[in-house]
């Protein structure tokens, strides 16, 4: 019987793994971690039955993935729910800017804006899941929808700050420049658009759902189809060598291009082993549980029920923020995204004590500790939130990159998105998922589409290796 071996057990990794087990491929998964999961795992941190997320937490690239979908998780459990209100971003003088699922009622809640809205989003809303199928995936390559892929790509080529001055009001190029900055990167740099109009384009068609129960639930019905098709998952099982690896046709890795290349040293081309010892990690995360009573105290009535929050007030403050932090520079008031899950899933509460999930944008390799910076910016939008807090648990970035070794200096991306890196991936070349030794493959956040908890990574990885195998 043919075999597989996929080293990490992330999204992608499991992706990977049930795309190759459903073809017939005897696939045995090795974590180095005691759980499965990467950055798709839930814990209780501060209250018993209070459920928070580690890592990955709001999924509107997930909710649609044509990797998932293919999958049927639902059969093994998996629930998507969605907030009232899919994200805020909340302004000092008490307005905001609201994301709503449907386009046209984001649109005419953005005043002067509404045509604008409109004009960028309508039609490549209606056109995702067709679409999807261009962009979540290597971008160099003869598109299926050319047309489509022409009409969504152009702006994405601009920088995301020269965009914002297509929107007419502060809350319509707040609300953008607060989803672009999803991107870790430089807002007024070529491409920095990309990956905000692919989360707000998928957003505005499946929604920011979360999974019932948190993130794990995602990796709990993956590994499940994994074992329903025969496959095996071992943990606590760390890969530093090749020659640990039992005997398989093909290896599937979901680890960084620097893992990739300390690994398989020698093995490695020298050309591609140089791409991976160079391959550039971006900003890091700081992240804070809270245990909130009563839920948070919101200026905007509509923060109130939305599943994402944005806080970084002002699109210019947003681009100053982002640009410090490029730079190695902690700002004073750094840029933090805030999820309220428990709204679209309320099974995550305690009575009335709900959990908060709260990072900031750090420097790469931050070593200070940014919990009074991210709670003095939710104070800021919700005077009284102090309060309400009887309990907290902070994630520096070093403990990010101790947990996670594709999280190298805390950056949760697995990599710097930068023109190159979000063009190619981890090395130039017109196949991502290829490592240069016959049979293995790399299908972490490094490759296209990039980072996620939608799986598309190690499905497109894993359908490179079916179609190595049929060719043997």
């Amino acid at each position: 019987m043919t075999t597989a071996v996929v080293v990490g057990s992330g999204p992608n990794g499991l992706a990977a793994a049930a795309v190759l087990a459903r073809a017939g491929v005897d696939v045995t998964v090795l974590e180095a971690a005691d759980e499965i999961g990467g950055g798709t795992r839930t814990y209780e941190a501060i209250v018993p039955g209070l459920r928070h997320d580690h890592c990955s937490a709001t999924h509107p690239m997930a909710v649609g993935s044509p990797v998932l979908t293919d999958l049927g998780l639902d059969r093994y459990g998996l629930r998507w729910r969605l907030p009232e209100i899919d994200c805020v971003h909340p302004l000092d003088d008490g307005t905001a800017g609201v994301l709503r699922r449907s386009v046209s009622d984001t649109a005419a809640g953005l005043g002067p804006d509404e045509r604008r809205w409109s004009a960028l989003f309508s039609s490549p809303a209606q056109n995702y899941d067709a679409l999807s199928e261009d962009i979540l995936g290597p971008l160099l390559r003869v598109p299926k929808h050319p047309l489509l892929l022409g009409r969504f790509g152009l702006p994405t080529v601009a920088p995301a700050t020269v965009l914002a001055r297509y929107f007419r009001t502060e809350q319509a190029r707040a609300l953008w420049l607060g989803v672009a900055a999803h991107a870790f990167r430089p807002l007024d740099r070529p491409l920095s658009s990309a990956i905000g109009l692919g989360i707000l384009t998928a957003g505005h068609r499946h929604g920011w759902a979360v999974a019932e129960g948190g993130s794990r639930a995602i990796s709990d019905a993956l590994a499940a189809l994994v074992a329903d098709f025969g496959g095996k998952i071992e943990t606590g099982v760390r890969v530093e060598s090749v020659s640990q690896l039992p005997r398989a046709d093909v290896v599937v890795w979901d680890v960084g291009p620097n893992t990739l290349a300390s690994v398989l040293g020698d093995r490695l081309p020298p050309r591609i082993r140089r791409s991976y010892e160079r391959f550039r990690y971006g900003p890091g995360a700081f992240k804070v549980d809270f245990a909130v009573q009563g839920g948070i105290p919101w200026r905007s009535p509509e923060a109130r029920v939305a599943g994402t929050v944005h806080l970084g007030g002002s699109a210019e403050e947003v681009a100053e923020g982002e640009r410090l932090v490029h730079n190695g520079r902690m700002p004073e008031r750094p840029f933090v995204l805030l999820g309220q899950q428990y709204l679209a899933d309320p099974s995550r509460s305690v009575g009335d004590v709900h959990p908060v999930w709260a990072y900031a944008h750090v420097p790469h390799g931050y070593t200070g500790d940014a919990t009074e910076a991210i709670t003095a910016q939710i104070e800021r939008f919700a005077p009284g939130f102090r309060e309400r807090v009887i309990g907290s648990v902070s994630t520096s970035s070093a403990e990010f990159a101790a947990g996670n070794p594709n999280f190298v200096g805390g950056n949760i991306l697995t990599g710097a998105k930068d023109v190159r890196q979000l063009v190619f991936g981890p090395r130039v070349t017109l196949q991502p998922y290829d490592v240069g030794v016959p049979g293995h493959f790399v299908c972490s956040a490094a490759a296209p589409p990039g980072p996620g908890a939608h799986g598309m990574c190690g499905g497109k990885a894993a359908e490179r290796a079916l179609r190595y195998l049929w060719r043997g």
